[in-house]
């Protein structure tokens, strides 16, 4: 766990921007690779990730100063500080889907199609986002006796939170998750009827979210006196994805040819 990069004079870079810049990259680039399934053309990738990597900062920053504005009433300067940590998955996701139907209607491409491709891509984005967590001290496990438990160091939110203790590396287990979900929605991209993919990927994040969470320790507010705000959506993505995907599933449109010329 270490938050700074390097330095360039005045210039401070962190990890948890340069892991948030590749993930962007990597996520373009799966994109990118399945457009032809969606019927994307190359510059229509481009404008479509600029629009949603933007909207998808400023949701999951907004979400989480509503979260925790007690941290930032005083000092709203820092709310633009994103290179400090604090972004909230759900609401860069929310504000990132009604970005990309919105683009999807203007262009009159298929939504469904796009989701498709968007799931593997976000899927292995945010996994390098993890990453970015695990190095800026956010998101932090619970206290935990597995070999690769670890003290965080002093001076850090979790380090000042749980002094000399070991913790959980629960960044970590959603970047495992998360690559795991980009392999199978990669390998099953352009093969399955449009719409599962992305069902898909709604029951196995709503999974991996909830089960992830009760390795958490940097929560303070439970729902119900024992859920997360996101174990609750976790709960509520599964059964969603689950009912999509067996809808979609049912639905008599069978592949449709690619266009290699796309």
């Amino acid at each position: 766990m270490h938050q700074i990069a390097f330095v360039l004079g005045p210039l401070t870079v962190r990890w948890y921007g340069v892991m948030a810049a590749l993930g962007f990259l990597a996520a373009v680039l799966v994109i990118q690779r399945n457009r032809k399934f969606a019927d994307l053309k190359p510059e229509q990738v481009s404008d479509l990730m600029l629009y949603t990597i933007v909207a998808g900062i400023g949701g999951a920053r907004l979400f989480y100063v509503i979260q925790f504005w007690s941290q930032f009433k005083n000092n709203l300067f820092e709310i633009v500080r994103i290179d400090h940590g604090g972004l909230v998955f759900y609401g860069g996701f929310i504000c990132a889907t009604i970005v990309v139907i919105t683009y999807c209607h203007k262009k009159k491409l298929s939504i469904i199609k796009v989701l498709d491709i968007v799931g593997p891509g976000l899927a292995l984005g945010h996994a390098f986002g993890r990453v970015g967590c695990f190095m800026n001290g956010c998101c932090f496990g619970k206290p935990g006796n597995l070999p690769w438990c670890f003290v965080a160091p002093a001076g850090t939110h979790p380090g000042q939170k749980y002094p000399e203790i070991a913790l959980h590396p629960v960044q970590l287990y959603e970047t495992a998750g998360n690559l795991i979900i980009f392999a199978i929605l990669f390998y099953f991209a352009g093969k399955l009827k449009k719409g599962m993919n992305f069902s898909l990927y709604l029951i196995m994040y709503g999974a991996l979210r909830f089960v992830d969470e009760f390795f958490r320790g940097d929560h303070s507010d439970f729902l119900f006196g024992m859920f997360t705000q996101a174990q609750v959506i976790g709960i509520v993505l599964i059964p969603i994805g689950t009912a999509l995907f067996f809808y979609f599933k049912s639905r008599k449109n069978d592949l449709e040819p690619v266009d290699k010329k796309c």
